[in-house]
């Protein structure tokens, strides 16, 4: 596969609050879910797996993270700058690309339903089915989330994740096999973007670079290219050197 080139330059430590998402989040808008230590943060472990490092995290943040998580936790973090721990254990090394909006054509949709805490159970086991990333039994908190039902089923759904101050993420675009080839994902996406857009925020997305199918999708929608971001998924060691418990706060 030839290489996504995107048109601005790499992310610099205190820049733009799309070079850090996770964490300008949890220091923002979602600042109600962080748990911290140090200068890591996280959000509760069933709302999202997601964990937020300063931009250039040091030997201290690695402790901390390694407290925070508890030993053999995966830690997934995108975008990093710099290298976790050489003796840590790198179980996930991804290519991804980061979407902007540039003139999306954002519309609601009739037969888009909002969905919350009681439609859970159906949303993780379309999530199961169609496996779009991570979605836990409180992401449904992040945001708003839309379905479409066909006979009472669930079948497509798409929401909100990340939310860095003025711009909001779409995320868990995904449609039941049986359903798929008559554009509910692309539907769906445009009405959360429609959302966002009310609210006066930009939207924006993550993708897997390899998915090419779905970035064509989205630039045709009219997101732009923005940056690539590696995703990466370290493990705690076992034995690694930790905090009392006390000190977690």
């Amino acid at each position: 596969m030839s290489p996504i080139h995107t048109d601005e330059a790499p992310p610099v430590s205190g820049g733009h609050p799309l070079d850090n998402p996770a964490r300008a989040s949890l220091l923002g808008p979602h600042a109600h879910f962080a748990e911290g230590l140090g200068d890591v943060l996280r959000y509760p472990a069933d709302v999202s797996p997601f964990v937020a490092l300063p931009d250039r995290p040091d030997e201290q943040t690695w402790r901390d993270v390694a407290t925070l998580l508890g030993p053999g936790a995966v830690v997934p973090v995108a975008g990093l700058q710099g290298s976790p721990p050489a003796h840590w254990e790198t179980v996930l090394n991804g290519a991804g690309v980061q979407l902007v909006d540039d003139g999306v054509a954002a519309a609601p949709d009739s037969e888009a339903v909002r969905l919350g805490p009681a439609d859970v159970p159906e949303m993780l086991a379309l999530v199961a089915h169609a496996q779009p990333g991570p979605f836990l039994p409180r992401t449904v908190e992040m945001g708003d989330y839309l379905g479409i039902r066909r006979g009472g089923e669930l079948v497509a759904m798409a929401g909100e994740r990340l939310h860095p101050p003025g711009w909001t993420e779409i995320s868990a675009v995904c449609t039941a096999e049986s359903h798929r080839g008559q554009g509910l994902a692309t539907r769906l996406v445009l009405a959360v973007a429609h959302g966002i857009r009310a609210r006066g925020e930009t939207p924006f997305m993550h993708a897997a670079a390899g998915n090419t199918n779905a970035v064509r999708l989205y630039q045709s929608l009219g997101f732009r290219l923005r940056r690539q971001v590696t995703f990466l998924g370290v493990r705690v060691p076992t034995d690694e050197p930790a905090l009392a418990p006390e000190s977690v706060g």
